[in-house]
């Protein structure tokens, strides 16, 4: 797996042992293709906030007062499934 995504395996083993910081986001992302897992959560498992979600925050700031309001939310994962379905049933996604 290590090849497949472009790394040393000894680096991933040391990543596994947490003796190496998680390697860049791309590695990230081929990472959790080759393990069929959801790449945000794998992303936030190495405490990494993906580019194209960074750019949005930097465009609109505004956003992180509603990411604050949600995360002091009693359910916040419950919230958010509720509204990304609510929406994707709006915008026909």
């Amino acid at each position: 797996m290590a090849f497949r995504i472009g790394v040393e395996p000894s680096y991933l083993s040391k990543v596994e042992r947490v003796e190496q910081p998680p390697p860049s986001e791309k590695k990230i992302i081929l990472l959790a293709q080759d393990l069929n897992l959801d790449t945000d959560e794998l992303l936030a498992l190495a405490h990494k906030v993906p580019s194209d979600v960074q750019k949005v925050i930097c465009k609109s700031p505004k956003i992180n007062h509603l990411i604050r309001l949600i995360d002091s939310m009693p359910n916040p994962e419950k919230f958010l499934e509720t509204e990304i379905k609510r929406y994707q049933k709006i915008l026909d996604l």
